[in-house]
């Protein structure tokens, strides 16, 4: 029987507003990023695939640069996906980038690293232009206190302190490989690379190092978080849409 030609292989960059998503994975009775991409495959070519995420992002988690993959049989060229496909999806979802890859690649297991961005509006008024983007903190934040507690946790470290509670992930140590904080105005923003992240895990190194810009905890109880594992000692958990998925590294 004979099946046709061997599927190709396109790796996609996509950008996307999380705020009425329910996150990346698709979901029954669910709007998500995953679902409205394979969807719109699905108008646009006929066919049924999956679209595989480097990373799953949580519901209203924006991202400027996640990476999917996805296996097809039509020929359709690269230039003429990525211009179909975006006359289909909705306003805040888009296809920047569609290249046609070797068949091994896969967009999560492929990867080597992540960029994540998290936006904070230190202004004691709110910002309406900044709402879906940014975390609203009306206590001023030192930056420099800020600083001090991300460079401890620089490097290869046990973060089982700084996860989600359902976090199923077995092994725990990653490698934060650069942690910057720089302010422009009243907007505060947060940079982290890593090796790979756990669940909640960015949210979870903010909501501490924002603790820490307010007075609330200092830079022994970050150390006494990574070295007991003890959540605890970490700060609270910062709301999604401050969040962007900025890079996926290759």
């Amino acid at each position: 029987m004979d099946d046709g030609p061997p599927k190709r292989k396109l790796k996609l960059v996509v950008e996307y507003d999380g705020t009425d998503f329910a996150g990346w994975q698709r979901q029954t009775e669910q709007r998500t990023v995953q679902g409205t991409l394979e969807d719109a495959v699905r108008e646009l070519l006929g066919e049924t695939t999956e679209v595989r995420g480097a990373g799953r992002t949580d519901a209203g988690v924006h991202a400027d640069g996640q990476v999917a993959s996805l296996a097809l049989g039509s020929r359709i060229p690269a230039g003429g996906f990525l211009r179909g496909i975006n006359s289909i999806l909705p306003g805040d979802v888009a296809v920047v980038d569609a290249t046609e890859v070797d068949a091994t690649f896969d967009a999560r297991f492929s990867a080597r690293g992540k960029v994540y961005r998290y936006r904070i509006w230190n202004h004691f008024v709110r910002s309406p232009r900044h709402t879906r983007g940014s975390w609203h903190c009306r206590a001023p934040l030192d930056l420099e206190a800020m600083r001090a507690a991300a460079r401890v946790l620089v490097g290869e470290h046990d973060f089982r302190g700084f996860r989600a509670a359902d976090c199923d992930r077995r092994n725990t140590v990653r490698v934060i490989r650069r942690f910057e904080l720089g302010r422009q105005g009243a907007l505060v923003e947060l940079e982290v690379e890593a090796t790979a992240f756990l669940k909640n895990m960015v949210r979870i190194l903010v909501g501490t190092l924002a603790d820490v810009g307010r007075g609330k905890r200092d830079v022994a109880a970050v150390v006494r978080a990574l070295e007991t594992g003890d959540r605890s000692a970490g700060g609270v958990t910062a709301p999604p849409q401050g969040l962007t998925l900025a890079r996926v590294i290759y």
